[in-house]
């Protein structure tokens, strides 16, 4: 197994002692939700979990996913595991699968009718290994958004654009007025992103899924994929000037009238829901960056790491079927700016933007996430590229391109 190093976190799992009545369980979650709305929502999972008579104890990493990641590893492989610990939904938990680390909670997804409720079944295909269930996914976030400021527009005089070409179009205004038109956190994982919006979004979707899925470096390196790598190179043009590291710093621009617009996932929405902002008022949101409305079924899932302690077991096995919950969804995902994985539950109060998803997702205009097709060294890869394309300037696109089809050639 591929060993990822990082400093070890103590432990803090515990079993508090209830008189008269069976054990409950402290549970020490790790994830990477820290900005105002993650946390707001996560704090729904740990008010859920907590009302089973155990206790969510936060283990909250401030700092991109991939270094939240490396740490998780290290805890599991070094044999100090947490009780439950969030990833993405894919590829990621692969090698600790595949070392007997994570607990098989395929009794759990069929006691509580995973199979029957799950939408799309994919998501549930992603937390399975040789035909068992190793997590609970719960949400589906899209990258694959355009977030625009009413107020930005509206001070350079003009309308607020609908598609990606508009948006291009007016950034030279926007920079004259000092207002940043694309902002951007300079980390490689959302430069990344973005590249794979326009990629989800710019060309057919056969050359999306001939790139990521098949692996087919001549596609990689063809003139459809040109095309993308010039609007990148429009992107790295528009977001110059925007020196921020977090994604939230950049969507705080955005709500401000700062900067024009951001691309981003729908998990910006719960920082403009705690903002006060409204949508289809204050901000506007393009799926599909206005060209191509398709949304990509990527999110977040929990794994539990094998435990020997009976306590601890069950209180895992309470708290996975406490995420899929009817109102653990409704109202984790009202927060987070996420789409819920049941199909079968209410959501009448969401916003515009949100609605707007649900709707793409009932008419199955869905893309799998590149975090289902390519394992994490390839993403590594591609991070790299994108962080030295986005800080160089004199970097061509067809440089780029080049460097990016000799990734795809020897992905796995």
């Amino acid at each position: 197994m591929k060993a990822l190093h990082g400093m070890l976190l103590g432990s803090t799992m515990s079993v508090a002692a209830m008189a008269g009545m069976a054990q409950a369980a402290d549970i020490e979650v790790m994830h990477w939700w820290t900005s105002g709305g993650e946390a707001a929502a996560v704090g729904e999972f740990a008010k859920a979990f907590d009302a089973t008579g155990n206790h969510w104890k936060d283990a909250a990493f401030a700092g991109p996913g991939e270094q939240a990641r490396a740490i998780m590893v290290s805890r599991i492989t070094g044999g100090d595991p947490m009780g439950a610990f969030q990833f993405n939904h894919g590829r990621q938990a692969e090698d600790l699968i595949e070392a007997g680390l994570l607990r098989d909670i395929t009794d759990i997804a069929k006691a509580e009718g995973w199979d029957q409720m799950v939408n799309p079944q994919s998501l549930l295909a992603g937390c399975t290994k040789d035909g068992r269930i190793y997590c609970a996914p719960v949400n589906i976030h899209s990258w694959q958004w355009l977030w625009l400021s009413n107020k930005a527009f509206a001070d350079v005089g003009v309308q607020t654009p609908t598609t990606w070409d508009e948006f291009v179009a007016v950034a030279p205004k926007l920079r004259e007025a000092g207002i940043q038109p694309l902002a951007v956190g300079q980390q490689s994982w959302q430069q990344t992103g973005l590249f794979n919006v326009l990629m989800a979004t710019l060309v057919p979707e056969e050359v999306f899924l001939s790139v990521y899925q098949d692996h087919d470096a001549d596609v990689a390196a063809g003139a459809d994929v040109a095309k993308v790598f010039k609007a990148a190179a429009d992107a790295r043009e528009m977001s110059q000037g925007s020196n921020l590291q977090s994604w939230n710093e950049a969507t705080a621009l955005v709500i401000n009238g700062k900067a024009g617009g951001q691309i981003m996932g729908d998990w910006a929405q719960g920082e403009f829901s705690l903002a006060g902002a409204k949508a289809g008022e204050d901000y506007e949101c393009l799926p599909g960056l206005g060209v191509t409305e398709v949304l990509g079924t990527g999110g977040d899932a929990f794994y539990f790491p094998v435990l020997d302690d009976p306590d601890l077991e069950k209180a895992q096995a309470e708290l996975a079927a406490t995420l899929l919950k009817p109102e653990t969804q409704v109202n984790f995902n009202l927060r987070k700016g996420s789409l819920p994985v049941r199909g079968d539950i209410d959501l009448s109060a969401a916003n515009a933007c949100m609605q707007k998803g649900l709707k793409l997702l009932a008419e199955g205009k869905v893309l799998p996430d590149t975090n289902q097709l390519i394992t994490p060294d390839t993403t590594s890869q591609i991070n790299d590229l994108f962080a030295e394309f986005f800080a160089d300037a004199s970097m061509t696109p067809e440089a780029a391109q080049a460097q990016f089809a000799d990734i795809i050639a020897s992905a796995e």
